[in-house]
């Protein structure tokens, strides 16, 4: 069933937007932050020029990625329903069984496409969940808009497309109609699967840092559908852009809200604490209204 490109890539934003709103703040356990450290913000970059530079020098490598996607992808999307998304229940995670059926056994059909975007979309929750908890949040904001860097180069010096056309193409088992996780069509729109990666490394980052994950889904959906606006005179474009883009209007956006609180100071109960007791606050009143200095709310410093 073939569906118009601006109903395929309505649906397609949607489902990158809703993967920024997804993830869970990570889990802080000791042993995994004993892990963390800023050299996995190099992942999000190797991903993309590491797969593109293998498939060119080596063809195998987009049928071995295939396996991968086959096996991989729909337990990680176990793992978001039961334990990485927002509302995951354990007993959710079995729901990934009927959409890999779906996936597979329609897989012409705008059902069984949908199917697998959705899977694809929940493996990238839980990716980015856990590159999340050992990653400290600048360096893998650095590390997402490295890796839109590297997919503009790619796109505009012509080296994505070939490899980027061999791995939509490969197939698990020639005949099988095994379903193609490793990349995403919906009706008359195709999505790299890094595309979905890199919004789920958005997403956990957000909710790692206590931040409105709601509003910067609707931020990367915005400035998504803006840049697709390109579609009429380009016909490739990389899709890790917005989310850069999403990362730096975040960044814009609290600074600009702590610089306002240094102009205009803060509260009372901001000079108090948080977790001050009423006592305190009213004592913290005649210094707080004789100082000069400027000091930002706890709110504004997370």
């Amino acid at each position: 069933m073939a569906l118009a490109f601006i109903p395929s890539d309505a649906a397609v934003l949607a489902l990158q937007a809703g993967v920024v709103a997804a993830p869970r703040r990570p889990p802080e356990i000791p042993w995994i932050k004993r892990l963390s450290g800023p050299a996995w913000a190099l992942i999000p970059i190797g991903s993309i020029v590491g797969v593109i530079f293998a498939i060119r020098y080596m063809s195998s490598t987009a049928t071995g990625l295939t396996w991968l996607a086959l096996i991989a992808v729909p337990i990680l999307a176990a793992v978001a329903l039961g334990w990485a998304a927002h509302g995951a229940r354990p007993w959710l995670a079995l729901l990934a069984i009927p959409l890999f059926v779906l996936a597979w056994a329609s897989r012409s059909t705008l059902w069984g496409e949908g199917a697998a975007a959705l899977l694809s979309a929940l493996s990238c929750v839980t990716l980015g969940w856990l590159l999340g908890a050992v990653t400290p949040p600048g360096w893998l904001k650095l590390g997402i808009i490295a890796m839109s860097a590297a997919d503009v180069w790619l796109v505009a010096s012509d080296l994505l497309q070939t490899p980027n056309n061999s791995l939509i193409a490969a197939a698990p088992l020639p005949g099988s109609n095994l379903p193609q996780l490793q990349s995403e069509l919906f009706g008359s729109v195709s999505l790299g699967y890094g595309d979905l990666f890199v919004a789920g490394l958005l997403g956990a980052v957000v909710a790692r840092q206590g931040r409105n994950q709601p509003a910067m889904a609707l931020v990367t959906l915005v400035l998504a559908g803006a840049f697709d606006l390109l579609f009429f005179v380009i016909n490739e474009l990389p899709a890790t852009v917005p989310v850069a883009l999403a990362v730096v209007v975040g960044e814009v956006w609290v600074w600009a809200r702590r610089r306002r609180g240094r102009q205009w100071g803060s509260s009372p109960v901001d000079a108090g604490g948080r977790d001050s007791s009423a006592r305190d606050v009213i004592a913290s009143l005649p210094r707080a209204a004789s100082s000069s200095t400027s000091v930002a709310s706890s709110a504004d410093l997370e």
